[in-house]
C-alpha cells in the first residue's frame, strides 16, 4: 500500500525555475506550531515536542490533515489537551499560531484551521 505524496508549486519566477511544498511539510509545520502552544500535551498519537528530535519530523505530522487547493490550504489538527485549560480558548491559540505558521513559511493562504481533541492529558 503506498502512501499518495503531493507536493505544491508556490513560487514562480521568469528564468530561475520554482519552488515545490511538499503536502507532508505543511502538516510538519502546523504539528510544531501547534504544539508550541500552552495546554497542547501533544498531538494525538502522543507526539510531543520534546519526543520530535528523537523520533524525526515525520511524527511530528501525524494527527495533521492538509489539503491544498491552488494556493489555499486548509488543516484539520488532532490534540491531546493538558487537564485544566479551556479548550476554545487553547483552540483559538493553536489556530491562530498555525495559520500564522504556515502563511509566514510558505506564502499558502489559511483557510481554515479544524482542531479535533483527541484526549485529555490529566498529568
Amino acid at each position: 500500500m503506498s502512501e499518495e505524496r503531493n507536493s505544491y508549486t508556490i513560487h514562480e519566477e521568469l528564468g530561475m525555475g520554482e519552488v515545490q511544498i511538499a503536502d507532508e511539510v505543511v502538516a510538519i509545520i502546523a504539528g510544531l506550531a501547534a504544539t508550541e502552544v500552552e495546554g497542547v500535551a501533544s498531538m494525538a498519537g502522543n507526539i510531543t515536542n520534546e519526543l520530535v528530535g528523537k523520533l524525526g519530523m515525520k511524527n511530528l505530522s501525524k494527527g495533521v490533515k492538509v489539503a491544498v487547493s491552488g494556493r489555499a490550504v486548509k488543516v484539520d489538527v488532532s490534540l491531546n489537551m493538558r487537564y485544566g485549560y479551556s479548550i476554545p480558548k487553547t483552540s483559538a491559540k493553536v489556530q491562530e499560531k498555525v495559520k500564522g505558521a504556515i502563511e509566514n513559511m510558505t506564502g499558502l493562504a489559511v483557510e481554515e484551521v479544524n482542531i479535533h481533541i483527541a484526549g485529555v492529558d490529566m498529568q
